[in-house]
């Protein structure tokens, strides 16, 4: 007889299903409150400054003369462009042939000069800055010539007369001062700058180098009505150059020709780092103050009752500011103490010193008594004041705020004042997205 098989009948408890499906419901209800949380965008309030100063395009003038050849023939170049030459210094030479050499002796001090310069050189090498080996050649040159007698070099030697620095290009604005300065000469795409080192052969007077023989050097612009209006009354201003961003501090001038408002900067330093530019992109660094930087987006207004200061008392356990709240019953009147933060001090439109009081100190209507007298005020007149929502305690509480400077995204306002901000404090990004006092995750 066939041995019968009984199945059992019943429910497979499998453990990963399970898993798996809690996974999954958790994932679900992580998905729903994510969707039906409103989310804040928060902004830690820094200190800065707001950047809003005025950019300008330059004319830079110099006390400078463009020296021409006192002879014809192939030009060798002693020293580097933009840098700095002393009297008697020989720039450069000027040969019968573009080979010319001179015969120099040098003393073994120069010797060991050279070869500091060279290990320098080949110590700080980079293959990406190639430009360096020429910069090498001039200082080269330079040390061996102006350390040699000048009637060894080969040819006329050119030596600069003055102290100063030379450059190696020629534009017609060399004479230019600040008085001549026109609407004109700021035409930038006229302007034409004219190499003067060369290999070819040149003729007798022509230019080969530029110096500029005073420290003291200006710039020149134009500036609107408006940003005259702005600096009007300054005698000083920081300029910031777009070139390096390096910045040096100037005599500030401003002056009307030919019905154009111009501004001139006195400048007494920095001209090495600028000597070859005519027009320079600057700033001028008017903008000093310092604060708490935050959003324009952050900003609200907020309602507060606008009380008397005389009706300001003390009360309670701890002797806190506040107010008589008076009340009125079947069985006579009864006051109250009422304990208020005040978030401001000022005058309002009446000439009457008033308290700012929030709102939910008080119920409009109410009425409060002033101290030692029977004089009552009542509740209601109101005024508003700008602030921002601080979230360090995870939820919307209201921090006034007084602004000093601002620009098209930021604001720069006090730190320090009762009921404000800090530095560091977390902030809603966007005011208008939260209500006072919402509890926010």
């Amino acid at each position: 007889m066939a041995e019968k098989i009984k199945k059992k009948h019943g429910i497979n408890f499998n453990i990963g299903t399970v898993i798996f499906g809690a996974l999954f419901l958790y994932l679900i209800i992580t998905i729903f409150i994510y969707a039906t949380t409103k989310h804040i965008s928060s902004y830690m309030v820094t200190s800065g400054t707001l950047s809003n100063n005025e950019s300008y395009t330059a004319l830079a003038l110099r006390t400078e003369e463009v020296v021409d050849a006192s002879a014809s023939g192939y030009v060798s170049y002693y020293t580097q462009d933009s840098a700095r030459a002393s009297k008697n210094d020989i720039v450069c030479s000027i040969g019968s042939s573009p080979d010319s050499t001179s015969k120099v002796t040098l003393a073994d001090s120069d010797i060991n000069r050279v070869r500091q310069m060279a290990s320098e050189f080949a110590g700080s090498y980079n293959e990406d800055s190639f430009g360096a080996v020429y910069d090498l050649q001039y200082s080269l040159n330079s040390t061996i010539i102006n350390n040699s007698d000048p009637s060894t070099v080969d040819g006329t030697a050119c030596q600069a007369d003055n102290d100063g620095i030379i450059t190696y290009t020629t534009d017609g604005y060399e004479s230019l001062t600040p008085k001549d300065v026109t609407a004109e000469d700021f035409n930038i795409k006229s302007y034409e700058s004219t190499q003067l080192r060369t290999t070819d052969k040149i003729s007798k007077g022509h230019p080969i180098f530029r110096i500029a023989t005073d420290d003291t050097w200006y710039l020149v612009f134009p500036v609107s009505d408006r940003q005259y209006s702005s600096l009007n009354g300054k005698s000083t201003v920081r300029v910031k150059f777009s070139k390096d961003g390096n910045s040096e501090n100037g005599d500030l001038t401003l002056f009307d020709k030919d019905g154009t408002h111009f501004a001139k900067v006195t400048l007494y330093s920095g001209l090495v780092r600028y000597a070859d530019d005519r027009f320079l992109n600057i700033e001028l660094v008017t903008n000093t103050n310092t604060g708490l930087k935050i959003p324009l987006s952050s900003i609200v207004t907020k309602e507060f009752y606008t009380i008397p200061v005389d009706y300001l008392t003390t009360g309670g356990d701890d002797d806190s500011d506040g107010f008589m709240k008076q009340t009125k019953g079947s069985g006579g009147s009864s006051t109250t103490f009422v304990a208020a933060d005040l978030y401001e001090s000022t005058t309002d439109d009446s000439g009457q010193k008033v308290y700012y009081v929030d709102e939910a100190d008080f119920e409009p209507g109410d009425v409060i008594l002033k101290p030692d007298s029977n004089d009552t005020y009542t509740i209601g007149a109101t005024a508003s004041l700008e602030g921002v929502y601080c979230i360090n305690r995870g939820y919307a509480q209201f921090r006034k705020i007084n602004i000093m400077d601002q620009n098209n995204e930021y604001c720069l306002v006090e730190e320090g004042t009762n009921y404000g901000i800090s530095q560091y404090d977390y902030i809603v990004r966007d005011g208008s997205t939260v209500n006072e006092s919402e509890i926010l995750r």
